[in-house]
């Protein structure tokens, strides 16, 4: 685990995935692959399953429109010089700066994982609760980049391994729901996404992605790590 950006580092070289590149600005983060991943997320831009190239995790401005938080993004991302077509955007509130990084290289794979997280909306799924309909910003975000083979399935296995890794990473700090006072899951506006890419240089493709799986321990590892970091340091300097 690590945290590169609290130091005041521009960027940052993973040891393991040397290509990537990854860059931190006064209100975004950005991770540039250099290729097409297939990706499957639920973020407010390019969401779903589409192909991207840059992924970008962007800290929303006071003036933060939730009626189109697509278009907010577009423009953003324009004025950045980035390619909206290729490009899958995240949006939170939450410190950028302690962002923690994880990564390992595993059975046919290599993973990457960057977990950004605030818990000011705490919440707990499965309890009744006051509802929106309009988008606001995530809280906890997390990136996961898979250079490996996945089906769609194995896809969807490592969202719900990451879900259930960022959900013990609360349990465990003890992270409550500010409107019941039980343990939260998350937040109430999380996001997770997964970007693979299908590289056959690797001779296997993971048809499943659970915590039993070597690829879905290690997901839910690596998560756990990242999400516990940046929870566990969210209101240090």
């Amino acid at each position: 685990m690590t945290q590169p950006f609290r130091e005041g580092a521009a960027s940052y070289l993973s040891p393991l995935w040397p290509e990537l590149k990854i860059r931190f600005e006064r209100d975004h983060l950005s991770v540039e692959c250099g290729r097409s991943y297939q990706t499957l997320s639920n973020a407010p831009f390019r969401g779903g399953p589409v192909h991207g190239e840059r992924f970008v995790n962007w800290k929303v401005p006071l003036n933060y429109d939730c009626t189109d938080p697509a278009e907010m993004m577009r423009q953003a991302l324009n004025g950045w010089g980035y390619d909206p077509q290729t490009t899958v955007g995240l949006q939170t509130a939450a410190h950028l700066t302690h962002a923690s990084f994880a990564e390992e290289e595993g059975d046919e794979c290599r993973l990457f994982v960057c977990a950004s997280a605030g818990t000011g909306n705490a919440a707990r799924a499965g309890v009744l609760r006051e509802t929106f309909s309009a988008y606001e910003p995530g809280t906890v975000n997390i990136i996961l980049l898979i250079d490996g083979q996945m089906t769609e399935s194995a896809m969807v296995n490592a969202i719900i391994s990451a879900t259930e890794a960022k959900s013990a990473a609360f349990a465990d700090l003890d992270i409550r729901d500010h409107s019941h006072g039980c343990t939260a899951t998350g937040t109430s506006t999380d996001a997770v996404l997964v970007a693979v890419s299908q590289s056959e240089s690797y001779g296997r493709v993971h048809r499943y992605a659970g915590v039993a799986t070597t690829i879905g321990n290690a997901i839910g590892r690596l998560v756990y790590a990242a999400v516990h970091e940046a929870v566990r340091t969210q209101g240090e300097r």
